[in-house]
């Protein structure tokens, strides 16, 4: 019971602290992770690690034409990895009232393998906390995709997770850093140009 009480007293901060060092080691030698997000549960990588990404196209049995987004902790850091920024994305960025994932134009600074024939790269700022802090310790954007196998219905919660992907994992994330109130997919907006933009997944 004493260590019980113990534990009870060590702070929140703390706990995260240490999970995301646990994170950020195995991330940083190639690991693939199943993690929570401001959406659904994701299975992610570092997004500069080539063989995690084609681990991950492996687990999830997809077609490699099929590209993958990526999560940011913030707004500053989309122009490390876009060229040029349609001159419309700041506008809808800040008046964005729910997780959406943004397809940008000349991606630059990622592996090839997540940049499909068209030069786009899909990117969303999270607003998890735990997920936040975790990139900013990382210093690297992270893979996200759902976890499930192409093809299958995804999974909006941990529980619907099915036990083939979580034993393909090399690490997941213990369920209690999940904060999402939303559980299902982000909008999906395409920019079109500097003015113009469609919404592909509402």
């Amino acid at each position: 019971m004493q260590f019980f009480v113990f534990l009870q007293k060590i702070p929140k901060e703390c706990i995260m602290e240490n999970e995301i060092k646990r994170c950020v080691e195995k991330l940083l030698s190639g690991a693939v992770i199943l993690y929570p997000t401001d959406t659904v549960w994701g299975i992610g990588c570092d997004a500069t690690n080539e063989e995690a990404i084609e681990r991950i196209y492996t687990i999830k049995q997809r077609n490699e034409s099929k590209s993958m987004l990526i999560l940011l902790d913030q707004e500053a850091k989309i122009p490390l990895y876009v060229k040029r920024i349609p001159l419309i994305a700041w506008d809808l960025i800040t008046q964005t009232d729910r997780p959406t994932t943004f397809i940008y134009p000349t991606a630059h600074n990622l592996p090839s393998k997540i940049i499909p024939g068209d030069g786009t790269i899909a990117i969303r700022v999270t607003k998890n906390e735990f997920c936040r802090k975790l990139i900013h310790a990382l210093g690297r954007p992270l893979i996200s995709t759902s976890a499930n196998v192409s093809g299958t219905i995804s999974p909006n919660t941990y529980n619907e997770i099915s036990k083939e992907i979580i034993s393909e994992m090399d690490y997941v994330v213990p369920e209690n850093f999940a904060d999402s109130t939303d559980y299902k997919p982000s909008r999906i907006v395409r920019f079109i140009d500097d003015y113009n933009f469609l919404i592909i997944r509402e």
